[in-house]
């Protein structure tokens, strides 16, 4: 029986192995699709249980995959008995991909997607019926601290609930969310999250720059600071809210900071007024 997968369910199984994932079909060995082999191999998985698809695979990736022992192939073998299928190319490949795909899988193996703004109809047309997850990962998991929220179609069972959460998790935090609309603000706030924190370092540094520091020293600053305060929110129990206060004393130089910051047309406004824009436009590539 199917549970459902935002909501897990007793019937989930506490812990998953990589052999109860089977044999893998990763299609693209791009960044990300690189980085979640690479998560996987550190994390015991055995090369021989997966196979990378990548007609145009760099020099280096072609490097790493002969180094680490996996088989690389420029198109997607056939009679191949695949547990899941991995997607990790680019949306625009995806007319040519998927028929490809399609014809080299059995009915039940596991669909999984990390191509932003492709929708799980999309590969159920391609696909046919079989357990199908659109997952929207961030560019930290190329470090392992990636955040990865997942929704799954009908068809997702509760160990495919589970195989799923296993191998999105060798690159960081996994969530599910029920509904599939909810995908376009997971990609405003976390999909395209890390770009609005680079761009805080570029600002952090410029108004250092302005306030007199050498522009190479307040780049320094700036993205050390964003950096430990980033590691310093991951490791502590208490909330941003805390920490932010922890950090600011009545009548400080960081209160008058703040005080502009906090202003009702201020940074919160702005990244408000970012989230939707980057969500709508989210729901029209979506389209």
């Amino acid at each position: 029986m199917n549970a459902d997968p935002a909501h897990p369910t007793a019937e989930l199984p506490k812990t998953v192995t990589f052999a109860e994932a089977g044999t893998i079909l990763l299609l693209g060995a791009g960044r990300m699709g690189g980085a979640l082999l690479a998560g996987w191999l550190d994390r015991g998985l055995d090369p021989s249980h997966v196979v990378a698809v990548d007609p145009h695979l760099s020099e280096e990736m072609a490097a790493i995959l002969a180094r680490r022992g996996v088989r690389h192939e420029t198109a997607v073998p056939s009679g191949a008995a695949f547990r899941v299928a991995l997607i990790a190319v680019k949306p625009q490949s995806m007319a040519e991909a998927l028929p490809a795909l399609a014809a080299a899988l059995g009915p039940e193996t596991l669909a999984i997607s990390i191509a932003a703004g492709t929708p799980i109809a999309t590969f159920e047309t391609h696909l046919g019926a079989r357990p199908i997850v659109r997952a929207m990962p961030n560019t930290p998991a190329q470090v392992g601290r990636g955040v990865t929220v997942a929704v799954g179609n009908a068809a997702v069972s509760p160990l495919d609930h589970a195989v799923t959460t296993h191998l999105l998790k060798a690159v960081g935090s996994v969530e599910w969310v029920e509904d599939e609309a909810l995908i376009d603000a997971v990609t405003a706030v976390s999909g395209s999250g890390p770009a609005y924190v680079f761009h805080l370092v570029e600002a952090l540094a410029t108004a250092g720059t302005a306030a007199g520091l050498p522009a190479d020293l307040a780049m320094r600053l700036a993205r050390g600071t964003v950096s430990g305060a980033g590691e310093l929110l991951a490791r502590a129990d208490d909330s941003a809210e805390i920490l932010r206060r922890n950090v600011t004393s009545p009548g400080g130089t960081t209160a008058a900071a703040l005080a502009v910051l906090m202003r009702p047309e201020g940074l919160t406004a702005l990244m408000t007024e970012a989230v939707a824009a980057a969500a709508a436009r989210s729901r029209e590539l979506s389209a």
